[in-house]
């Protein structure tokens, strides 16, 4: 059967985990999310079994995941499932709140949901984890994103967890997320350590950065994914000083390269 995953990825993370999958299943066409931040039109998937993948923001769904799952025609669609990935916490709401938006806009819900855990990177609030600790949670992602893929491969239906408690957070602090998200970027600042370079404007799913006079510039549009701190080559750009001093995380199976190359391009020859 023929699958198509639609991903969102800010430091790779969730697209290593859409690539595992994709690796696993044959036959799977990997599209990521940004491609269709600025369109309105209703997408049908044209493939039997549809996945998306993607982190968890503040226990819910990044905003263009949201905003992309209400445009998506599922009614042909066999089986449909999501894999969430998170750095603690779990990826129950998040669940869901897809399950919910899908079931409401693109006509059927969730056939199958995962949560995986992976090394966190919100690098506003901490440092991700380095070295053995980084490899170890990697090595633990890798197991259950095989397993997770012999579940999809099978069709296996899968009851979505159901977390009382982060269904309350979600309530408390997502709102306020969505509310604020896109204008974020005002704390962000860069340093005279930047060499203009131009890595933090391609990488950006949201196309949110331009470059002027060789410095980035935020336009407001920004989806918090912190992509332009952790993967400036150089550490230039700060969240004010929360971010001073850091970890900067990249999922190491995927290189500033393709996250480039796989920010908004669609290619119909990923398996």
């Amino acid at each position: 059967m023929k699958t198509v995953i639609y991903y969102f990825t800010g430091t790779g993370n969730s697209l290593a985990a859409a690539t595992r999958i994709a690796a696993s299943l044959g036959d799977t066409e990997l599209v990521p999310i940004a491609a269709f931040r600025n369109t309105a039109a209703r997408l049908a998937p044209g493939a039997g079994r549809v996945g998306i993948v993607c982190p968890v923001y503040f226990t819910g769904l990044p905003a263009m995941v949201a905003a992309f799952a209400e445009h998506l025609d599922l009614s042909g669609a066999e089986y449909v499932f999501s894999v969430v990935t998170h750095g603690g916490g779990g990826g129950a709401a998040a669940l869901r709140q897809l399950d919910g938006i899908l079931g409401a806009k693109a006509g059927r819900g969730l056939d199958a949901g995962f949560s995986v855990g992976m090394p966190g990177n919100y690098i506003l609030m901490y440092g991700s984890p380095a070295g053995e600790k980084r490899d170890r949670i990697l090595t633990a992602a890798d197991a259950e994103l095989d397993a997770i893929a012999g579940r999809i491969g099978a069709g296996e239906r899968v009851t979505l967890p159901y977390a009382p408690l982060l269904r309350l957070a979600r309530a408390i602090v997502y709102p306020r997320f969505r509310s604020r998200v896109h204008g974020e970027d005002r704390t962000f600042t860069v340093t005279e350590a930047c060499t203009s370079c131009g890595t933090c404007a391609r990488v950006c799913p949201a196309e949110n950065i331009t470059m002027v006079d060789g410095r980035p510039v935020w336009n407001h549009r920004c989806e918090l994914c912190c992509g332009c701190i952790h993967l400036c080559p150089v550490e230039a750009i700060q969240a004010r000083k929360a971010t001073e001093g850091r970890q900067r995380y990249r999922n190491p199976s995927v290189g500033v390269a393709e996250l480039e190359r796989r920010r908004g391009a669609v290619s119909g020859d990923e398996a």
